[in-house]
């Protein structure tokens, strides 16, 4: 008997959250070449910084991928109860 709240066929959405990032990248290095050959280096700037975020996020997301699955308590394993404010509580 399953008494936790999260759903049944649970998935780790990090392998869209890559797809989508290279969807990201594809655009946003496209719109920062494409502003910069217009002359406009603002949007470019723009672009290409949002390309250098998409890059990290690339990275952090491939890390966590090659990590592997963690440990996730088995369905006899009730969920922890919520933290009511009291220091030391347990």
């Amino acid at each position: 008997m399953r008494t936790g709240s999260e759903p049944r066929t649970a998935r780790s959405p990090l392998r869209i959250r890559f797809w989508l990032g290279l969807w990201g990248l594809l655009w946003a290095g496209a719109g920062t070449v494409a502003f910069a050959m217009v002359g406009r280096p603002g949007w470019a700037a723009a672009c290409g910084l949002l390309t250098a975020v998409i890059i990290v996020d690339l990275v952090v997301v491939l890390r966590h991928i090659r990590q592997g699955a963690h440990y996730q308590p088995g369905r006899d394993v009730p969920p922890y109860d919520p933290d009511d404010g009291r220091p030391g509580a347990r």
